[in-house]
């Protein structure tokens, strides 16, 4: 996971918004008020880390596939990866579409029970429990499909597994 990369720095909670750039180029703004909204999913899973540790943790949100439907990105859902940054776009990563689109794939705005702590991403981060922990992304500020790899910060700068999948 990006550790406290692209959570350095001023943050205004007032002002975020996820970008969200849709295939033919027009961008979605999307409040955390927007997200919270749509039917909210709490799971609890065992959060793995690449580097060996883990934890049991709960979490809640809204499915992404759900997310995705809700504003009409069927065609973007369609694309073979989806790219994901914080705002200042210092971390970065790389999904899949099939493991984005996993059931258990969460936009989440909840740690047990309670907005998620400034140091876990509030507003808003990405929970993917079929990968390790370095997917998923803290802070989310912008989103982005292609049916190219989109880049990603470990496999990029540090050669891990693109994939990262447990």
């Amino acid at each position: 996971m990006n550790g406290d990369l692209g959570l350095k720095g001023s943050f205004d909670p007032a002002t975020w918004s996820m970008k969200v750039v849709r295939e033919h180029g027009d961008t979605l703004k999307i409040k955390l008020e927007d997200l919270q909204k749509l039917p909210k999913t709490e799971i609890v899973f065992n959060f793995k880390c690449i580097e060996g540790w883990s934890q049991i943790t709960h979490w809640g949100g809204v499915k992404f596939s759900e997310f995705m439907k809700a504003y009409g990105l069927q065609e973007e859902s369609a694309m073979k990866y989806l790219g994901l940054s914080t705002p200042d776009k210092e971390y970065y990563v790389g999904i899949d579409m099939p493991s984005a689109m996993h059931p258990q794939t969460l936009l989440c705005y909840e740690l047990n029970g309670k907005p998620l702590p400034i140091n876990q991403g509030y507003p808003l981060r990405l929970i993917i429990p079929v990968k390790y922990g370095v997917k998923s992304l803290k802070r989310i500020g912008y989103m982005y499909f292609d049916n190219k790899r989109t880049p990603d910060y470990w496999a990029d700068k540090k050669g891990y597994d693109y994939f990262s999948g447990l």
